[in-house]
């Protein structure tokens, strides 16, 4: 058996396992549901290419194994400098680059050009949660201040702003969206980097305090689909968790009727508030008048 050959086999193995691991494999990206198809045809076009340089690179290390294996009496040339093959190298590495680059930009502008007729919408992330906030029937959603943020008002909606009265606010439950129409995302966070991620949108951006990213899809297919946080954001990022109901028409509009607006959150905390001052009066008076509670003896 020729020197080498061992290895040389070895390699083919690894490069022919890998291949048909890829091709075979059981896991896969889940069914797309919504429009960036782009997204999914500019990976498998980088998986061609960076496939076909991974075999080529261990086909021509196995080749130089067997080829230029160790031979009692034979001395290698020293060759430091080759034109051509460096001319070669450099041209083969630009198209590859530029074949991986280019559709990734176009891909980029159609991401970041928003349709005029998309409705927006507002995703909130803080340790370890998701809040959306929806504009109401005036289809503006109210400006926000971060110092505005409270027990009151979580999204830190400006108490000034007549537009945002009527938001609508969903803290804690599934976010709801109409079949397609495409939907403009707002992205905030309250406390460290976050990401909003659904796989099967293939849409995803990161979530800066102090800024408001966003993205924007339109839902293809009906369905409820995992909303995750793609970001590793403190001990609870496994939990951080949500649903995205995908509905037609006529069953969003009825969900969307059942929400509560900002206004209608503020007057059930002031009632809230109002409650349990009462009450906290009341045990006042009551302990002034019978002495109030013993005291508590400790020791031994």
């Amino acid at each position: 058996m020729k020197k080498g050959f061992g290895v040389a086999f070895m390699l083919f193995l690894v490069t022919a396992g890998t291949v048909l691991f890829h091709v075979f494999s059981p896991w896969w990206w889940t069914p797309l549901a919504s429009n960036w198809g782009y997204i999914d045809d500019t990976i498998i076009l980088t998986f061609w290419i960076t496939g076909v340089v991974f075999v080529a690179v261990l086909g021509f290390t196995a080749y130089c194994v067997l080829r230029f294996s160790y031979q009692e009496g034979r001395r290698s040339e020293y060759k430091p400098e080759n034109k051509k093959v460096e001319w070669w190298l450099t041209g083969l590495t630009s198209l590859g680059v530029v074949g991986m680059l280019t559709p990734g930009l176009f891909v980029w502008n159609e991401f970041v050009s928003v349709p005029k007729d998309a409705a927006v919408i507002e995703v909130m992330g803080q340790q370890w949660q998701w809040s959306y906030r929806l504009p109401g029937k005036d289809g503006v959603l109210g400006t926000t201040d971060v110092r505005q943020v409270n027990d009151k008002n979580p999204f830190g909606i400006n108490m000034k702003d007549p537009k945002g009265r009527d938001d609508v606010l969903i803290s804690g439950e599934d976010l709801h969206l109409p079949l397609d129409k495409p939907v403009k995302v707002l992205l905030r966070s309250l406390d460290v980097l976050h990401d909003f991620y659904v796989p099967q949108f293939r849409a995803k951006m990161d979530m800066v305090p102090g800024v408001v990213t966003y993205f924007w899809f339109t839902p293809t297919r009906t369905g409820t689909f995992d909303a995750l946080c793609f970001e590793l954001c403190g001990v609870g990022h496994y939990a951080m968790r949500s649903k995205v109901v995908v509905e037609k028409e006529g069953a969003y509009q009825a969900w969307l009727k059942k929400q509560q607006t900002f206004a209608q959150s503020l007057r059930a905390a002031e009632k809230q508030s109002g409650a349990e001052s009462k009450v906290a009066s009341a045990q006042g008076s009551g302990n002034a008048a019978g002495g109030g509670s013993p005291p508590l003896v400790t020791g031994r």
